[in-house]
């Protein structure tokens, strides 16, 4: 390691982020930024209908050559992503629809002119004759006898069903209470800055297609088109360039990069398309959208004995590539349990088909629906028991003196102390200061509640958790080239992609610690296929667990050459030698690694004899010790206030303690958990793609789709532990989605806590004002009725 101006760089250091210079004078390269000679920009002809046969597509006359459809796409196959699990159910996305539209906005034409003004006329002069279906829009009725089936050749609407049983039966004899709920989640819009793009060419020197996307994972795009058009994948090149946000939202392949290369092939011409917002919230809204029949045994004293849990997942039309259908409602019977132990365990979950837009894992991936449906039911356990909901998480709660912990469904839980979380979080929020505040009550009237929330995020989970999935990608050694340059400076190859994990500061701060290289020198590429290892991309928060071990591994055997080198030129042992600060030294003397550089490059006269021929440049893979995946966690605290009268819900404190094991940047983690908390929040209070009974989508624009900004965010704090991980090679775990798991639930459980007295609980999200009024007033009907 070594100092930047007289402070520390490396790991845990809170360098400032080197990519804000240019983002903040408006330097960054987006795919709307890219200008090519002859672009053609292209529109699409989406379905204005969920579900219809296509009887035929009229291409305007005089522009027939400007019009594609699915029969010009010669010999492009549709994206296929089927799941190995046992009863999974095949779907193929067609590039552009020709027999049958399965949900609205689906491309059935594409469009191109000079312009994008031009290609959305052109569009909008292409005559559709579809034949309209009945839709299968309720997640709960997909599976009803005689629903509209999404995919004519499947026996019902379920992409996969799975179903778990861990001593269920026994462990409910002796149960002092059953408490069952019923949960739901709202289908929700990732809505990142920058929407999806894609711009593709020929590139006659290479004989390549080039094609930048606005994605997360490079490699894999271009494993998917080289499939989908029947290519060798050496003739594919896929370049990520600044992408302004992901969220998942970009970790899949595109019908439209696929289509874009193909015509860029055909047409000789650079081709073009932006996202617009309208596309993005009607064709794409594809996330978040659960529902759970949930049911808690325990003993008198809180103790849980078991968890009973039907879980519904609506995975819209078709499987995406590479996660497929199957990753969101599977993940759900594995993780739901989180950090508790009982002995009993039942789930089956169902992976079902509607006519919206196919479900991709958001921020959190499963994580946030659990979550709300454990916690929530928690606390209405220990209303039940009349014991304080702390209480009943603390006696249930994985000790971290049972490290690691393997839990109830196999989960191998690797460090830190979930008990020490939770009492980090009640002694922060000044627990009795606010029941001495319930008990006197409010002047306005307003109800006050309290809410906790803890879970557990596994991240960068390898080889052993995908390969049995069965999906196209399963992820192994992550590498990573390092080159010191020889002016001394560093060049880092990774093939993950950056979309705000600020990467090129964190992977420089490894590399910092190393090799003592401050990280203004050192130089990250990233997001080109033609020049990075492979890789599976940014996704499952892996990227500083990953493919930090791995710039740690490959500045590592760096290292070892740098040493030879520099203790020959100082007569030293090459063990003795300490970089630090851009130098070598050793017994008493130094030399600048840009000087070791210069003798490899320029002066190898001077090199010793035994020098190591593979010179300054090393190429290495990682993997955990383990590769189940690191377990941060976090505990949520919520205080809230809710007005009865109009429903509506302030949010007048949060606090967050989270254990992401040693941290990388302690500034970067802190902006990530922030983030999420937003997102999180998001999810709690605001957003909400709701669709009518045909299928369509009732938010167009950001008026109607409401995301929450700087105006309805809490003040917030955030507590680290840091317990290390003893898997990852610093210690460091994935954390980049755990924000946005836990607010959902610790608002919910703090606006039940408040409406507690009235006997209400809410039970869906977002907990909007609407939906607290209509719950308020069941409760009174109840009160009503017993009276």
């Amino acid at each position: 390691m070594s100092e930047t101006n007289g402070k520390r760089a490396g790991v845990g250091s809170s360098v400032l982020r080197l990519e804000d210079d240019r983002y903040l004078r408006g330097r960054g390269r987006f795919i709307a930024d890219i200008r090519l000679p002859a672009m053609l920009d292209v529109a699409f002809v989406r379905s204005p209908l969920a579900h219809a046969r296509v009887r035929g597509i009229g291409k305007p006359q005089g522009f027939e050559d400007k019009v594609f459809v699915m029969t010009d796409l010669d010999g492009v196959q549709g994206i296929r992503a089927d799941s190995g699990l046992p009863g999974f159910r095949s779907s193929v996305q067609p590039i552009l629809a020709s027999d049958k539209v399965r949900h609205v906005g689906e491309p059935l034409a594409a469009c191109v002119a000079e312009s994008r003004a031009e290609a959305e006329d052109i569009a909008d002069m292409v005559s559709l004759d579809l034949e309209e279906l009945p839709a299968v829009v309720e997640m709960t009725r997909a599976r009803d006898p005689g629903a509209p089936l999404v995919h004519e050749n499947w026996s019902e609407n379920v992409f996969l069903e799975t179903a778990v049983d861990t001593d269920f039966e026994k462990s409910v004899k002796d149960a002092a209470v059953k408490v069952k709920r019923t949960f739901r989640t709202a289908r929700q819009s990732m809505a990142p800055m920058e929407g999806r793009g894609v711009v593709a060419y020929w590139d006659n020197q290479a004989q390549q297609i080039v094609v930048y996307t606005s994605t997360q994972m490079p490699h894999i795009v271009r494993n998917g088109l080289a499939g989908c058009l029947g290519l060798d994948q050496g003739i594919v090149r896929v370049v990520a360039p600044d992408v302004g946000g992901g969220f998942g939202y970009k970790g899949i392949l595109l019908g439209e990069e696929v289509c874009l290369a193909y015509l860029a092939m055909k047409l000789k011409r650079p081709v073009r398309w932006i996202e617009d917002r309208r596309e993005h919230l009607t064709g794409n809204a594809n996330c978040r959208e659960h529902h759970y029949e949930i049911t808690g045994y325990a003993a008198a004293d809180g103790k849980l004995l078991a968890i009973d849990c039907d879980a519904i997942v609506d995975s819209g039309a078709y499987s995406a590539y590479p996660f497929s259908a199957c990753l969101e409602a599977a993940q759900v019977a594995s993780i739901l349990p989180g950090p508790y132990q009982f002995p009993g365990y039942r789930c089956r979950t169902w992976s079902v088909a509607t006519n919206k837009p196919a479900i991709l894992p958001f921020r959190g991936v499963a994580r946030t629906g659990v979550c709300f449906a454990l916690e929530v039911l928690l606390d209405s356990i220990a209303r039940e028991l009349n014991l304080p909901p702390e209480e009943v998480r603390r006696k249930n709660l994985v000790r971290p003196e049972q490290m690691p912990f393997v839990n109830i469904t196999k989960k191998i839980f690797d460090s830190g102390d979930y008990v020490e979380c939770l009492d980090r979080a009640v002694t922060a929020l000044d627990l009795p200061a606010i029941r001495a505040r319930q008990a006197a009550g409010e002047a306005d009237g307003r109800r006050i509640g309290v809410g906790l929330a803890i879970f557990c995020e596994q991240g960068a989970h390898g080889t052993s958790v995908y390969s049995g999935w069965g999906i196209p990608m399963v992820p192994g050694f992550e590498q990573a080239t390092a080159r010191l340059t020889p002016d001394g400076g560093l060049e880092l190859r990774v093939g993950v992609q950056s979309h705000g994990q600020s990467l090129e500061t964190t992977l420089a701060q490894v590399a910092n610690e190393v090799l003592g290289i401050a990280p203004q020198r050192v130089k990250l590429v990233h997001g080109d296929t033609a020049l990075t290892p492979y890789s599976t991309g940014t996704w499952g928060s892996r990227c500083a667990v990953m493919a930090g071990g791995a710039v740690a591994a490959a500045c590592d055997v760096l290292a070892g050459r740098i040493r030879k080198i520099a203790g020959h030129l100082l007569q030293a042992d090459p063990e003795s030698v300490v970089l630090a600060d851009g130098m070598a030294r050793a017994a008493g003397s130094e030399i600048a690694l840009k000087d070791i550089g210069a003798a490899w490059y320029l002066r190898p006269q001077d090199l010793p004899a035994d020098v190591d021929p593979a010179g300054l440049e090393a190429t290495q893979g990682y993997k955990t010790q383990r590769d189940t995946g690191t377990f941060s966690y976090a505990c949520h605290a919520a205080v809230v206030a809710v007005d009865t009268e109009t429903g509506a819900i302030e949010i007048l404190d949060y606090k967050i303690v989270e254990d992401g094991g040693v941290l990388i940047n302690p500034m970067v983690v802190d902006g990530q958990v922030y983030g999420g908390a937003a997102q999180g929040i998001g999810t709690a209070l605001y957003e909400e793609m709701r669709y009518d009974e045909t299928g369509q989508p009732l938010a167009a624009t950001f008026a109607d789709y409401h995301l929450p900004g700087a105006c309805e965010m809490p003040v917030m704090t955030v507590d680290h532990m840091q317990f290390p991980s003893p898997i990852s090679r610093f210690g460091q775990k994935g954390i980049g989605e755990g924000g946005a798991i836990g607010p959902p639930a610790a608002i919910a459980n703090a606006v039940n806590d408040a409406l507690a007295p009235l006997g209400v609980e809410v039970d869906a999200l977002p907990m909007t004002p609407f939906r607290v009024l209509a719950q308020l007033a069941r409760g009174l009907n109840k009160s009503e009725q017993a009276a």
